[in-house]
């Protein structure tokens, strides 16, 4: 199978190349990528646990999906696709928003992001897809907040600075 690839950005989102996605994450390369934050009506976020087998950040809380877009593919269209993949459900989503972020891991790899934020709507159980999720559980923002404060181990290096996004976005249109 052939190594899945990254589009390479400049810090205007502009396109200006392609990677294989471990490669990128050596280098550190600025890449795009996207985040889903999915809610219900009683005003919860879904949470997924990483699988246990994942190379980087295995069992670690994060948001409900996130991933790579590929070449010609909208962020919407991305978001959609693994929303699907991973969870095993699709729904509407909106761009809230975008911003670069730098994240090393202990394994000698860094995330390098233009991550495009993006959050939907749903509220039923996932079927999850146990080869890249191994639990998820609804949340309410403020408890999240409080529990990476808490317990900021159990989470994903992305996520407590992603979510500090979303969550400002959530404030400010009082969702």
């Amino acid at each position: 199978m052939k190594e899945e690839q990254v589009i390479l950005v400049n810090e205007n989102d502009e396109q200006i190349g392609v990677m294989e996605k471990i490669e990128a994450h050596e280098k550190a390369v600025l890449h795009r990528a996207f985040s889903v934050f999915i809610m219900n009506k009683q005003g919860e976020t879904m949470l997924q646990q990483r699988a246990a087998h994942k190379y980087h950040s295995p069992l670690l809380w994060t948001n409900t999906c996130c991933s790579h877009q590929r070449v010609g593919e909208s962020n919407v269209e991305a978001g959609k696709r693994r929303l699907q993949e991973e969870m095993g459900f699709q729904t509407d989503l909106d761009e809230i928003v975008s911003f670069i972020y730098k994240a090393p891991f202990d394994n000698g790899l860094t995330e390098h992001e233009l991550d495009h934020v993006m959050i939907g709507h749903y509220n039923e159980a996932p079927i999850i897809n146990k080869d890249e999720v191994a639990d998820w559980k609804w949340m309410k923002p403020a408890e999240i907040k409080n529990d990476i404060a808490n317990n900021p181990d159990i989470y994903t290096a992305w996520f407590k600075i992603i979510f500090e996004k979303f969550y400002e976005h959530l404030i400010k249109n009082k969702a």
